[in-house]
C-alpha cells in the first residue's frame, strides 16, 4: 500500500498535451470521490497544454458502465485517450469483486479491440478512507496520475505522425 503522494509529476518529461484530444468518462457513483478525480485528471491535463475544449466528459451511472460508455466514446468521437474514472468500495457481499473484475476486464478489452489507449481510473478500496486519500487526500490523486499516463499513451498513438513531435 502507497504511503507517500504518488502525484508528483515533472512536467518537463511528459509530452505537450496541446495536439490529443481526450475523453474522460467519470462514474455518478461514489461522487465525492470520482469528481475529485475528475478534476484533478481535468487540471492535469489542461497544465499539460491540453485546450479544455479538447476534453470530452461524459457521466455514467456507476463504475461498471464506464466499459460501455468509454465504447461508445470511442466510436463516436475521434480522440487520442479515454480516462475511465471510477470508485468502488469493498462492502460485505461479493458484489465489489463482481463490478472490479468486470471493468478491469471490459477496460482490457478496450484496450486490446481499439486504437484508442482507455485509462484505468478506478478507485477499487476497502474503505471509503482510502478512496477519500487516494482522491486527493494524503496520498495525491489518482486521476492526477492517470491524467499523465493518458498524455504519454496519447504520445505513443500519435507516434510517427508528421503533424505531432512527441520526442520518441
Amino acid at each position: 500500500m502507497a504511503t507517500t503522494n504518488l502525484s508528483y509529476y515533472d512536467k518537463a518529461s511528459i509530452p505537450n498535451a496541446k495536439p490529443f484530444r481526450f475523453g474522460i468518462v467519470v462514474s455518478e457513483w461514489n461522487p465525492e470521490i470520482t469528481q475529485n478525480l475528475h478534476q484533478g485528471a481535468i487540471d492535469t491535463l489542461i497544465d499539460c497544454g491540453a485546450e479544455s475544449e479538447h476534453i470530452i466528459s461524459w457521466e455514467v451511472p456507476g463504475s461498471f458502465e464506464l466499459v460501455y460508455g468509454c465504447k461508445k466514446m470511442i466510436e463516436t468521437q475521434k480522440l487520442d485517450a479515454i480516462i475511465a474514472i471510477g470508485n468502488v468500495i469493498q462492502g460485505e457481499t461479493k458484489h465489489f469483486d463482481f463490478v472490479c473484475n468486470g471493468v478491469t476486464q471490459g477496460i482490457v478489452d478496450l484496450n486490446i479491440n481499439y486504437d484508442t489507449p482507455v485509462i484505468f481510473c478506478v478507485l477499487t478500496d476497502n474503505t471509503k478512507q482510502q478512496s477519500i486519500d487516494r482522491s486527493g487526500g494524503k496520498l495525491g490523486n489518482k486521476g492526477i496520475e492517470c491524467a499523465v499516463a493518458a498524455i504519454k499513451m496519447a504520445a505513443i498513438k500519435n507516434q510517427g505522425r508528421k503533424s505531432n513531435s512527441v520526442g520518441f
